[in-house]
């Protein structure tokens, strides 16, 4: 079964039909969030959203800016595991937190994070002795520790409240919760499968060695960690009335944000938007939107504007230093020169 599978996966890749079906995937969930975006935002009061936005309190504001810089501290913990589990503990947190804040802001703004944000990873890793091997299978385990933690919090969420997701997928509640414990099921048979022995994915010097179960399960943890802290900073940002509780927003935005990396479009731009606003219909939507406009500013445009302002300090500062080095090995290759000249005009003085 399982030879079949690989089988399969192969002859898929051989005929590039996975890249063609994401590829439709893609076009397929921004189109159907572009048309559901324009029939939810008709009749809008720019108005309204915009007084929405200045009466909002700045203790809210401020909470919620907390909860976005703990969930970027936390993606720092992505990199550190990472760069750890592929053998490199040398490198130290500092540039692990760098290279993870740098590249996630700025791939959630460009889009298709995986190239972007490897690009950036690549930049900074490279400086200390990693090839593009290496930081592929950073980005790889980065990646798993995220998808682990989403699939941990959709499950538990959904399996707690099937109703939230109801209102996105229009699927009845009773089956949303199987599909959640499905998804229970299947992060816990992941679980024991990398507990049992060793695993590995990938061929030849490509081949990531996965973490073992307990590894694992403090992956889960700090996926968890890092889309509360986010959850919470869109949940005091929402609408007070109705209440409809911590839950119901954070699965709604788990869901949004899933269907945003589905699209590949840069920040998720107008399919989360129409996620959030399907999921959280109840909710006044020029109030609503005000908080989704607040959110982006404080979790995509401000980190985004603060990394390229440290990446060009970085840039400038390797610049001058680079400049430096090479002004002395010139130097250093001119006195043996000056030397050679001195000897021979002193030996021609001689004779």
């Amino acid at each position: 079964m399982l030879e079949a599978t690989r089988r399969a996966i192969s002859f898929l890749r051989h005929r590039q039909i996975l890249h063609k079906l994401g590829v439709a995937v893609s076009i397929a969930v921004i189109g159907i969030a572009c048309y559901v975006l324009y029939h939810m935002l008709r009749g809008i009061d720019v108005d309204e959203v915009v007084e929405a936005i200045k009466g909002t309190e700045p203790r809210q504001i401020a909470l919620a800016a907390l909860f976005v810089a703990a969930g970027y501290f936390t993606l720092t913990f992505y990199d550190l595991f990472a760069v750890r589990a592929i053998g490199r503990p040398d490198i130290p947190y500092r540039i692990n937190a760098f290279a993870a804040f740098t590249s996630y802001s700025i791939g959630h703004n460009v889009g298709a994070s995986v190239f972007t944000g490897g690009a950036v990873r690549y930049r900074i890793y490279s400086a200390w002795g990693l090839n593009a091997i290496d930081v592929a299978k950073i980005c790889f385990l980065a990646g798993l520790t995220f998808w682990l933690g989403n699939a941990a919090v959709l499950g538990l969420g959904i399996a707690y409240h099937p109703e939230a997701a109801a209102a996105i997928d229009q699927l009845p509640p009773w089956l949303n919760r199987l599909a959640a414990f499905v998804i229970i099921l299947g992060l816990l048979a992941y679980v024991v499968w990398v507990w049992i022995r060793p695993r590995g994915v990938g061929r030849g010097p490509w081949t990531v060695a996965l973490p073992g179960g307990p590894l694992t399960l403090l992956q889960i943890a700090i996926g968890i960690v890092d889309l509360s802290f986010c959850a919470l900073a869109m949940y005091v940002l929402v609408p007070d009335e109705p209440n409809l509780g911590f839950v119901v927003v954070a699965v709604v935005f788990v869901s949004a944000t899933l269907l945003g990396f589905a699209s590949h479009s840069p920040g998720g731009l107008g399919v989360f938007d129409a996620a959030m606003l399907v999921g959280l219909w109840r909710m006044d939507r020029e109030e609503l939107l005000a908080g989704m406009l607040l959110f982006r500013v404080l979790y995509y445009i401000a980190p985004f504007v603060i990394s390229v302002i440290l990446l060009t300090f970085r840039e400038v500062i390797l610049g001058a230093r680079n400049k430096r080095l090479r002004e002395a090995a010139q130097a250093l290759n001119a006195e043996p020169s000056r030397e050679a000249a001195y000897v021979r005009e002193r030996g021609d003085t001689r004779t």
